[in-house]
């Protein structure tokens, strides 16, 4: 039987791999070429998923990572009756997985297979919602709400998708949040039925498809807490699943941000506005003709305001939009009681309601206001331990107060939800190594220490495609010399390659010095220069750059990672700085209070490896593609001054390198 098991194994592995062989199935696509790094990552994920095992894989770029874990995947997903979830970070890569990787795979496979995208909930328009809300609108909306909602309701009698991508306009996020699908309120059981309900149509597809895509913060938000996921015996979202994490480097990022608490000052005032808003005298309190309650829910937007104030005003924000907190009770707790109130009037106000509808909407609330008040309670206490608190600033103008904490070490908490026993697992990205093939830093840091690692190279050719430049010219940028001389040399190579370069920073303020000093350099050279933070999104600015000759974009933290530009668009990538995290993060001077404790060095290991790794993708940018040539240059002499610096530039690939 065992050796039965064995050969039913390989003989799977052996498909998958042979589907990747110089004259296998892959040979059929367009532009296929056979790489033997892609075929090894292939029949490993194979082995991963068959023997219910966790994976960690280093991917150069141009292995074609996403085809070598997507066909393994799907195969076993339909043969064993499985869900193939596949998490990425970004909305790039969903759309290329969607519209470019798996219809590749649908032509090629010999399969019927399907494939969905899975959105939060609160993207999907709810018609028993909107119907209701539209009932209720003189009691829930002023003219201008009113007019918004009348708009939303001529747009779905149109719309299939019923998302709010589908929206040609942005609707008042006041409308929105009355008509999008919410947890406990468009279920199966009241919607399921309604072949109209967006969100209902979207869940039949998700449990019908073989394959869903996710992006990692929505997974988070869906996975739950450790205990949730121990308590499963089987699978992470659907009861026969494995995931697929691509762009794994961002996990530990989003994941603590995900299992942590987050109370913001402007969502608990949008909770209790939908029971009463005092300025446009309109809620829920309103269609239950609650007085208590109108008078409770008002009084207590403003007690809500005062404490959040009084938070603001003990905190120190100098250092930026964060503050940490390191005591329990930072403030008086003026406010849990109160919204303890608040449920309790809601409790009464469900009892009396017999509209079943109406009661959902107000439980609903019931479980938000009941949340924002444990999760303060915690805040003030800090009665999670190996937590880190912070408060921060939100919203455009800094105007809004949230309440933060999350675990200081994520690992062990990731450990006991994603590397499971009787679970599959894979996690891919280009850059996860800093200096050791065993891939041990990455894994230790989210707790795959028993995964199995895989390093796999670029099958580019790097010493004909690449060219590196070191300035070891540049003074310290410390010294008065150093803005004139950043001038300079971005100057100088910027016009070797007619512009057709990223100009990468370390510092918001820093890029936008350079950018005004540079102005008419680039305007006398006939240059386009984009800059980051200037109101385009940045998928305006890449657009632009790549349909725009002589560009050169100036671009911070979002574009040293999951930007995409092959050709000849994008010819040279300006390194400023050395991508060293500034200690300011409450989370990042936690994480590195807690390693000197265990008797560690901070800088060698967390520092240096989360500053390589970030080096790594920013010169990744570069060469996309077979054809693709172009230079690197980094204008920062620690990389030949300093004893690390050789660390930074031994993770890059051989090529030829110049030192000036």
């Amino acid at each position: 039987m065992i050796a039965l098991k064995d050969s039913l194994e390989s003989d799977f592995v052996e498909r998958v791999r042979t589907i990747f062989a110089e004259d296998g199935l892959l040979a059929k696509a367009r532009n296929f070429e056979y790489r033997p790094e892609q075929q090894a990552m292939a029949a490993a994920v194979a082995r991963t998923l068959e023997e219910e095992r966790h994976l960690v894989v280093e991917a150069g770029t141009g292995v074609g990572k996403s085809l070598a874990y997507l066909v393994p995947a799907i195969l076993f997903a339909v043969e064993k009756k499985k869900k193939a979830i596949v998490s990425t970070h970004t909305i790039n890569l969903q759309e290329q997985l969607l519209y470019k990787d798996i219809p590749i795979v649908k032509k090629i496979l010999p399969v019927e297979f399907e494939a969905a995208l899975m959105k939060g909930r609160q993207n999907y328009l709810c018609p028993r919602r909107l119907e209701r809300a539209l009932q209720n609108a003189n009691e829930l909306f002023n003219t201008t709400e009113q007019a918004d909602l009348a708009r939303l309701a001529d747009w779905a009698r149109t719309t299939s998708d019923g998302t709010l991508s589908d929206l040609p306009l942005e609707p008042d996020p006041k409308v929105w949040t009355q008509v999008c699908s919410e947890a406990h309120l468009c279920t199966q059981k009241t919607c399921g039925q309604n072949s109209r309900c967006f969100f209902q149509q979207a869940r039949r597809r998700l449990l019908a498809a073989d394959v869903v895509v996710i992006n990692h913060t929505l997974l988070f938000m869906l996975l739950g807490s450790p205990e949730e996921q121990e308590d499963r015996a089987e699978g992470y979202l659907f009861p026969n699943d494995f995931i697929i994490f691509d762009e794994a480097h961002t996990i530990e990022q989003v994941a603590s941000r995900q299992i942590g608490i987050g109370i913001s000052q402007y969502g608990l005032r949008a909770t209790i506005q939908r029971l009463y808003n005092a300025r446009s005298k309109k809620g829920l309190f309103t269609v239950t003709r609650d007085a208590a309650g109108v008078t409770l829910a008002a009084s207590l937007v403003e007690e809500a305001d005062r404490f959040f104030a009084a938070i603001d005003e003990r905190a120190n924000f100098k250092k930026g939009r964060e503050y940490r907190v390191r005591e329990a009770d930072f403030v008086d707790d003026q406010i849990t009681a109160r919204l303890m109130a608040l449920q309790g009037r809601i409790i009464e106000v469900v009892r009396k309601t017999e509209d079943e509808f109406l009661k959902s909407e107000l439980q609903e609330l019931g479980r938000r206001i009941a949340a924002a008040r444990e999760g303060i309670g915690i805040f003030l206490q800090q009665s999670e331990e190996n937590y880190v608190y912070w408060i921060e600033r939100t919203g455009k103008t800094s105007q809004n107060i949230s309440l933060n904490a999350a675990p200081v070490d994520v690992a062990p908490v990731l450990r006991r939800m994603l590397f499971r026993e009787n679970c599959a697992s894979v996690m891919t990205s280009a850059t996860l190594a800093v200096g050791r093939p065993d891939l041990a830093y990455f894994r230790r840091r989210i707790g795959a220490d028993e995964a199995e690692p895989l390093q796999l190279g670029s099958p580019f050719d790097f010493q004909k495609q690449m060219k590196l430049f070191v300035v070891r010219k540049m003074p310290d940028p410390r010294d008065e010399a150093y803005s004139a001389a950043l001038a300079e040399w971005v100057a100088r190579f910027v016009e070797d390659t007619e512009g057709r370069a990223f100009v990468l920073f370390t510092s918001y303020r820093a890029m936008q010095q350079l950018a005004l000093e540079m102005e008419d350099f680039f305007a006398s050279r006939k240059m386009n220069l984009l800059v980051q933070g200037k109101g385009a999104p940045r998928s305006q600015l890449l657009e632009q750059f790549k349909t725009t000759p002589r560009s050169v974009l100036f671009g911070t933290d979002s574009f040293w990672m999951g930007v995409d530009v092959p050709g000849d668009a994008l010819s040279n990538v300006i390194i400023t700085r050395l991508p060293f995290a500034v200690p300011d993060h409450p989370l990042i001077e936690a994480k590195l209070e807690l390693i000197q404790a265990r008797g560690g060095d901070a800088f060698t290991e967390y520092s240096l490896p989360e500053a390589i790794l970030k080096f790594r993708q920013g010169v990744g940018r570069l060469i996309r593609t077979k054809s693709d040539r172009g230079i690197v240059v980094i204008l920062d002499n620690r990389v030949v001054t300093k004893t690390y610096g050789r660390a930074f530039l031994k993770a890059l690939p051989e090529c030829p390198v110049k030192i000036l």
